[in-house]
Formats: structure tokens, C-alpha cells, sequence
């Protein structure tokens, strides 16, 4: 999308830096309006057979759009996209995507390429891919037990091997936060009320009792407490 750069054009205009503001605005608006439409393209290529997005309502929200473009018509989940984009567009500028944007941009690199680093930046299991991470996680946590239910004990112990075999646990510390994340418990909130009874959520639900002692036992997690991933 970098080809449509206001602000690019606009310094190759040689418009005074005071107004470098103007178009670098402009490119972030359109960036933001058009990403929706991206991401369900790359979707739908991967999981959907190259189905085309689905017209924009523009009678709709965000969430609602999106689900729409990426094939999901059940309620619930366009509530639960709601929730997950909400919590997950509020990112203050010390985070490796927030900072890589603003550094990328420093050197006068227009919003797409800006945003682009940024992403690369998220692509790394220790950032944004920490989600996929966290669900890795879940998941072969839950096919170890083998179909026993998970309780503290076992968790505990398994939170212990991961630990000893050098792994990290996944979803839990944060850079700034020294408690429990409050997505994290909007989240839960939300799971407790909608899906109490599935597996990956009591097991999410055990973890966060049973995990948090074993990392402040350790003595060297700041915040041993469970975040939004």
C-alpha cells in the first residue's frame, strides 16, 4: 500500500517539515480503514479458498464487518472479536511493535513502511505471536495430561519441567504491569459467562492459580501474574 503515500508524495513535493504531520495523519486513517480488508484477504486465501471479502456495512462496526469478511456469522463470536480487538488496540509506545514503529518513522519512512516494521516486530513469539504461543501451550499441556482433569497439583508439577527443560511459560509477565493484566480478566470474565465448560478454559483457569507461585518461587519474575496473551 505504500505506493499510495500521501506523505511520501508530499515530501517529494518538498512540502515544509511542519506540515510533514498533515499527510503522515492521512496515511495512518487509511491505513487503519483498509487493514480490515487486507487481513481477511490473507485469511481467506489460507483458510477459505480465495473467497473475496463480503462488502463493508457501513451500517456496522468494526468487529462485526470482519467477521462478516472472514466467514463467521454466529453472534458470539462477532461479541468475542469485539472484546479481543478492543483489548488489543491500546498499546502504549515502549512494546518492541509501538517502538519499532516510531523508530522506522524517525528516519522520515512513510506510515506503511512504519507499520509494516511494526508487524514484523509483533511477529516474534515474545510479542504478538505470544497468543499462538500461549495456545501451543494449552494445547500440548492438554494432551500430555492425557484426559485427566487438570488440577493445581498437576499443573504445578508441569509448570515445574517446563521450567527445568530452559522453556518459557507462555502468557504469563508483562514489561510495565506488576499484577494480573486486566484483559487477561475481562477475558476471563467473558469465558466464565459464555463457555465455562470448555477444556482449554478450565485448563487456562488452573493455570492462572497454579503457575503464578511457581514463577515468584523462581525469584527472578518481576510479574509472575497471567497477561492478555
Amino acid at each position: 500500500l505504500s505506493s499510495e503515500s500521501k506523505f511520501a508524495k508530499a515530501y517529494g513535493d518538498g512540502v515544509h517539515k511542519t506540515k510533514y504531520w498533515e499527510t503522515n495523519f492521512e496515511d495512518s486513517m487509511d491505513l487503519i480503514a483498509k487493514l480490515p480488508v487486507v487481513a481477511a484477504t490473507i485469511y481467506n486465501n489460507l483458510y477459505r479458498e480465495g473467497a473475496p471479502p463480503c462488502p463493508i456495512d457501513t451500517s456496522k462496526d468494526w468487529s462485526y464487518n470482519f467477521s462478516e469478511m472472514i466467514g463467521y456469522k454466529d453472534p458470539m463470536f462477532t461479541e468475542l472479536m469485539r472484546l479481543y480487538l478492543t483489548i488489543h488496540s491500546d498499546h502504549e509506545g515502549g512494546n518492541v511493535s509501538a517502538h519499532t514503529t516510531h523508530l522506522v518513522g524517525s528516519a522520515l519512512s512513510d506510515p506503511y513502511y512504519s507499520f509494516a516494521a511494526g508487524v514484523n516486530g509483533l511477529a516474534g513469539p515474545l510479542h504478538g505471536l505470544a497468543n499462538q504461543e500461549c495456545l501451543r501451550w494449552l494445547k500440548a499441556t492438554r494432551a500430555s495430561l492425557g484426559g485427566k482433569e487438570p488440577t493445581v497439583e498437576i499443573l504445578t508439577q508441569f509448570a515445574k519441567d517446563t521450567l527445568a527443560s530452559g522453556k518459557v511459560i507462555p502468557g504469563f509477565g508483562h514489561g510495565a504491569l506488576r499484577a494480573t493484566d486486566p484483559r487477561y480478566t475481562i477475558q476471563m470474565e467473558f469465558a466464565q459467562e459464555h463457555m465455562p465448560d470448555d477444556p482449554l478454559f478450565k485448563l487456562a483457569s488452573v493455570c492462572y492459580e497454579a503457575i503464578p507461585p511457581v514463577l515468584q518461587a523462581t525469584g527472578k519474575v518481576a510479574n509472575p501474574w497471567p497477561n492478555v496473551d
